[in-house]
């Protein structure tokens, strides 16, 4: 028969626990650290899709920058300048051929009252919307009112702006005083 004996003064520790413990934990982190790994990789690989992505699309930019400065100067010669200035004034020709007479004249008739006659009219477009400048001979004091009231009441006209009321001198025909305006037309 053996007997066991410990003569020191500590007994031993088991550290078969200890161990376990840290062997699962270290385990556990070796997994961690390759899943971690693995994400990091695939973020840096589908990372260098994208940079490789947007580097060409920067290219593409600079490219266009470049043939927009191109034309620009382009644009800026007398030559293409010459060229512009013409369609601008053939489109202004044009504009001012197709601006609808009988209809303005029509929504004028319908609008003016009694002793009030248009002396000339002349309309323009402003950024696609058409400006008209009336001048007007009024023969009294309520036409003059009555006038403004319809203008201002009319649905094809609209934002009316009195530019300068003169008192008409003699010999000016049934008219006491002219009226100067500015309105907006819907010509459409």
């Amino acid at each position: 028969m053996k007997l066991r004996l410990n003569l020191s003064t500590t007994p031993q520790e088991n550290h078969r626990p200890f161990i376990a413990g840290t062997v699962a934990v270290g385990t556990i982190a070796l997994i961690a650290l390759f899943m971690l790994s693995h994400a990091a990789y695939s973020s840096w690989q589908s990372n260098r899709e994208l940079r490789v992505e947007i580097g060409n699309w920067q290219q593409q930019v600079k490219i266009y920058q470049q043939k927009q400065q191109d034309l620009d100067t382009y644009f800026k010669t007398p030559a293409a300048r010459q060229v512009i200035d013409r369609s601008s004034f053939l489109n202004s020709m044009i504009d001012e051929r197709s601006f609808p007479w009988t209809r303005i004249f029509a929504d004028l008739e319908k609008t003016l009252p009694p002793g009030v006659r248009v002396v000339s009219i002349s309309p323009r477009l402003v950024n696609g919307r058409a400006e008209v400048a009336l001048e007007v001979g009024v023969a009294s004091d309520e036409a003059e009112i009555h006038f403004l009231e319809a203008v201002e009441k009319s649905r094809v006209f609209s934002g009316i702006q009195v530019d300068q009321v003169r008192p008409v001198t003699a010999g000016g025909g049934p008219d006491k005083v002219l009226l100067s305006l500015t309105v907006w037309y819907a010509t459409a």
